[in-house]
C-alpha cells in the first residue's frame, strides 16, 4: 500500500513503542516522518533504523509539556519537509499505579497532566497551525480505556486520558469543516515498554478486564492508526476508536 506518498507525518513518542510502530508503518507506505521524542539516545537509534530502511525521516528532541519545545520542533519539521499532513501524539506516561488518591502526590499528578493532557493540547495546537495553511490534516491523539472507564489506583492516568478524549471531541467539532480531522484511539493494555514498570497486580487487573484475555500488540495499533490518519478516513472526526479486545462498553 502507498497511502502516504507525498505526505508528512509528525509522531510524538516516535522513538519507541506505539509511536515508533505507527511511524514505521507510515514510512513503509511512502510517508516522510518527523519523530518527536525526549529521549535522545532512543531517538538517534530510531532515526538510524529508519534511514537504513530507506525511509525519509528526521528526529527532533521535544518535551511535549513545554510550549516553546513543541512550537519550535513543529516549525522545524514543517521547514524540513515543506508541510505537515498528519500528527499522531503518542507521548505519554502512566505514573503511579495501585495508588489510592489519598496517597497520590500532587507532584506525580502534575507531571502526568503536563505530559498526557497539556502535551496533547500543545501538539494539537501547533499541528493545526501548520495544517490550516493547506486546508488538510489528520490528527490522532492516543487516549486509553482508562480514560473511558477509569482504572482504580491510577487517578492521574485515568483522568488525564479522559481529558484527551474531551479534547478530541472539542477540537474535532471546531475543525469539522476545514479538511482537518481530529480523532482519538483508546487502547486497552498494549505490550510496550511503557507497561514495564506497571505493578503486576495492576497489569493483571487490566488484562482480566479484556474479553480476549491478552495484551494488544504494537502492530495491531499501528494498522488501525494508519487508517485513521489516511485520506481513506474522510468522514470521521471527534471520535474515539476502540482497540480493546472487547473491553470497551461504549
Amino acid at each position: 500500500m502507498e497511502r502516504f506518498i507525498n505526505q508528512v507525518a509528525v509522531v510524538s513518542g516516535g522513538a519507541d513503542g506505539l509511536g515508533k510502530g505507527i511511524a514505521n508503518l507510515i514510512s513503509s507506505e511512502g510517508g516522510s516522518v518527523a519523530l518527536f521524542d525526549i529521549n535522545e539516545d532512543l531517538l538517534a537509534k530510531a532515526v538510524s533504523e529508519f534511514t537504513k530502511q530507506g525511509f525519509k525521516v528526521a528526529g527532533f528532541k521535544v518535551d511535549v509539556s513545554k510550549e516553546d519545545s513543541v512550537k519550535s520542533a513543529m516549525e522545524k519539521a514543517e521547514a524540513t519537509f515543506g508541510k505537515i499532513d498528519v500528527m499522531i501524539n503518542c507521548a505519554g506516561i502512566v505514573g503511579p499505579t495501585s495508588t489510592k488518591i489519598t496517597d497520590y502526590s500532587v507532584e506525580d499528578y502534575d507531571k502526568i497532566y503536563e505530559i498526557n493532557l497539556r502535551g496533547s493540547f500543545l501538539m494539537t495546537k501547533y499541528a493545526i497551525k501548520a495544517m490550516e495553511k493547506h486546508n488538510y490534516g489528520r490528527i490522532l491523539l492516543l487516549a486509553s480505556m482508562a480514560g473511558k472507564e477509569g482504572n482504580p489506583g491510577m487517578a492521574g492516568y485515568s483522568s488525564t486520558k479522559a481529558g484527551v478524549i474531551g479534547l478530541v471531541k472539542c477540537i474535532g467539532k471546531e475543525y469539522a469543516t476545514t479538511g482537518i480531522t481530529v480523532n482519538g484511539l483508546a487502547p486497552a493494555v498494549i505490550k510496550t515498554a511503557m507497561n514495564d514498570n506497571t505493578a503486576p497486580e495492576q497489569l493483571a487487573y487490566m488484562i482480566a478486564k479484556i474479553p480476549m484475555n491478552r495484551l494488544g500488540t504494537i502492530d495491531e495499533v499501528a494498522k488501525l492508526s494508519a487508517w485513521i490518519v489516511s485520506k481513506e478516513s474522510s468522514f470521521t472526526t471527534g471520535f474515539i476508536f476502540d482497540i480493546s479486545g472487547g473491553r470497551a462498553t461504549y
